[in-house]
């Protein structure tokens, strides 16, 4: 049972017009929360409105809706829920819109699933419970609270707990994750369609194949092969970005070399912005540190970071590396002592 339930229960039944926010890096939860939070107050009968502060990533748009998604934040709303983040700095665009004021003028619930400290200065109250995903605590909310799971809802719960543990296998992944996925299927959602439309949207064109091949044979490899970078100029992300994530084609290959332990895709913008995104094996958990290092933040496993201040690629790229060797012999080394601890018991 979750304590902010009443709470938010109330802030709910006081509004007419709520916004769904996600942050600036959406992804399969954020978005398949976020819908799931429209069709469920839509079903209530309130008038909810889709923000998030950049497009949304084209992997993302076989989940129906996704096209109601908009850039503008209204001007006018009773109050507002926040999906899959307890960040205020993931709303960089928001602010520099200068329209995150007006989030300080009405209730704001926050949804989230990290369990980190909130940051988020205009938040009402924070539902922020350790889960695999945020749909998996919106679930919980809706059992606990009465709120109305269409199929369509139960549908984009099940897509945002299966893209946030890549199909139940995460460490993250708990019994309770794999009863609701059982639950939602016994309430009608089909795994097999919804997979089904994922694969039709991630077929990619000849160019796209020919691109992967050029990525792959650029990947780096640091630290007795570790870590794997790769890194995107800015040519190429205004070239492939609006069919492909670029770093995306190739993040798994990297994972999936022999001895690699973290895959880091650098994109290099024209404005000198830095971005990164981390995927780690399960045998190493350093995501999340290295990510809030440069002040990003994410899981264990999945994370990114990005830089503004003009710092040179390459010294943010030498810094990564050598911040994320340091984080694994920290591991190794914390795994060794565990070990003999055990041994010796």
């Amino acid at each position: 049972m979750y304590p902010e339930a009443d709470k938010i229960n109330q802030i709910l039944a006081d509004a007419k017009h709520i916004v769904i926010l996600q942050a600036d890096n959406p992804d399969g939860d954020s978005l398949g929360s976020a819908l799931a939070l429209e069709h469920i107050l839509g079903d209530m009968g309130k008038e909810p409105y889709l923000y998030c502060g950049v497009d949304i990533p084209s992997y993302l748009t076989y989940l129906p809706g996704w096209d109601r998604v908009s850039k503008e934040l209204p001007s006018q709303f009773d109050a507002s829920i926040v999906v899959d983040t307890s960040a205020d700095s993931l709303f960089e665009n928001l602010a520099t819109s200068n329209q995150k004021h007006w989030l300080n003028t009405k209730p704001c619930i926050v949804i989230d699933h990290h369990a980190v400290e909130l940051t988020i200065p205009f938040a009402t109250v924070s539902c922020n419970k350790e889960a695999v995903a945020t749909s998996e605590v919106i679930y919980e909310l809706a059992a606990q609270l009465g709120w109305p799971l269409s199929l369509n809802a139960k549908e984009m719960i099940a897509i945002a707990i299966m893209a946030d543990s890549l199909g139940l296998v995460t460490e993250a992944t708990t019994a309770r994750s794999i009863h609701i996925i059982a639950e939602l299927v016994e309430g009608g959602v089909s795994l097999a369609d919804l997979e089904h439309a994922r694969r039709l949207l991630m077929r990619k064109s000849p160019e796209l194949v020919h691109y992967k091949g050029e990525l792959l044979q650029r990947v780096e490899y640091f630290s007795d092969n570790r870590i794997a970078t790769v890194s995107i100029p800015w040519k190429e992300i205004e070239q492939y970005s609006p069919s492909y994530n670029p770093s995306m084609l190739v993040m798994e290959d990297m994972r999936m070399t022999i001895g690699a332990q973290v895959a880091i895709g650098f994109k290099i913008y024209k404005d000198g912005k830095v971005t990164a995104k981390i995927r780690c094996n399960q045998n190493a958990p350093v995501a999340a540190k290295l990510a809030s290092h440069f002040g990003g933040g994410g899981h264990p496993y999945a994370s990114g970071f990005k830089i503004q201040n003009g710092r040179p690629f390459n010294e943010v790229k030498s810094e990564c590396i050598n911040l994320t060797t340091e984080l694994l012999d920290n591991l190794e080394r914390e795994q060794n002592d565990e070990t003999i601890q055990h041994a010796n018991a």
